[in-house]
């Protein structure tokens, strides 16, 4: 309890990027997906559980947060370092689509993939260093979001240089 504030940390910064879709739909110029996304906020916050409020807060974050990695077609990622447990997320649009988790030698940690688009994730539950070989046959989106909390755990990813 006593780092509670740093758990809390993330999902403080992204409602920060929430007030201005906030502000918008209270005027009336925000779109549907804005309205929704402050009607999902609402909702979060007449919760009185404290762990169910904040779960709810960071259900409504992960879903509108921008994805780390878009693209269509072939793509290979610069190596991340990934300091505790994170969630890998990805979507595709297209028949095909392979992702392989690589990793800091270039080996395939995990071959993941999806037949017909959809969305799925995998939970990377090692800290190490990590790449992403993504082929598809459309557009895609990938996540990677992190995964069980530790109470105050540092930085998530750090981008190899």
């Amino acid at each position: 309890m006593k780092h509670m504030w740093l758990r809390c940390l993330p999902l403080l910064t992204g409602l920060f990027a929430f007030a201005a879709v906030a502000v918008e739909a209270m005027d009336g110029s925000a779109s549907r997906s804005e309205r929704d996304i402050v009607d999902a906020l609402q909702k979060c916050r007449a919760i009185s559980d404290r762990d169910n409020r904040l779960s709810c807060f960071d259900e409504v974050a992960s879903k509108n947060a921008p994805p780390v990695y878009s693209g269509k077609l072939g793509f290979k990622t610069a190596p991340f370092e990934l300091l505790r447990p994170h969630v890998l997320r990805y979507r595709s649009e297209g028949v095909i689509f392979v992702l392989y988790l690589l990793d800091e030698k270039g080996s395939v940690v995990q071959n993941l993939h999806i037949g017909g688009g959809g969305e799925d994730n995998y939970l990377i539950e090692k800290p190490g260093t990590y790449s992403l070989q993504i082929d598809g046959s459309a557009a895609w989106k990938i996540w990677i979001e992190p995964g069980p909390v530790e109470p105050a755990s540092k930085a998530n990813i750090k981008e190899k240089r």
